[in-house]
């Protein structure tokens, strides 16, 4: 017994020993800034395009997944150029906003763009998995035309819109 004792504690100590390592994590986290550095220009270029100011009405548009389906509310909406549109998580995220760029008009494209904020991806807002968050996109040099969007989780669920610019 006191052997398998000692084999336990001798055992407990090495495993220890090898959660140690971090001292090679502290040396690789001071290469990640590096990384991170290098990686930065890539991840602003959306923003470098300064999203242009909401000079009009902001509408809202709740995005919504209940026993109902899921949906925005309105999931059709016509704006004008400078207004903007607070797309609300209300239940059953995670949601976000995304637009197709195969099917909106080429000159609003890298407006659009520019006006929207922390991109998952190109013409994808920022995932959203708390009630009450919101996403904000600036509709203020974006070119006249129809702009369908969806929620890139639950597309196969129906759940995308249109938002005209008049």
């Amino acid at each position: 017994m006191r052997f398998l004792g000692f084999a336990v504690v001798t055992g407990a100590a090495i495993m220890l020993g090898a959660c140690g390592g971090e001292k090679a994590a502290t040396t690789d986290s001071a290469a990640a800034p590096a990384a991170e550095a290098a990686a930065a220009p890539a991840e602003a270029a959306p923003a470098a395009g300064a999203m242009a100011p909401i000079t009009g009405t902001t509408h809202e548009v709740k995005m919504i997944g209940d026993g109902a389906g899921y949906r925005f509310e309105p999931a059709n909406i016509t704006v004008a150029a400078g207004d903007g549109v607070k797309f609300t998580l209300v239940s059953g995220g995670p949601h976000n906003v995304a637009f197709d760029g195969a099917a909106i008009p080429a000159a609003g494209k890298a407006a659009l763009m520019a006006n929207m904020p922390e991109q998952a991806g190109e013409l994808s807002g920022k995932m959203m998995l708390n009630a009450d968050e919101s996403y904000t996109i600036s509709f203020a040099g974006v070119a006249a035309g129809e702009y369908p969007f969806f929620c890139t989780p639950h597309l196969a669920m129906n759940m995308k819109g249109v938002v005209t610019v008049k």
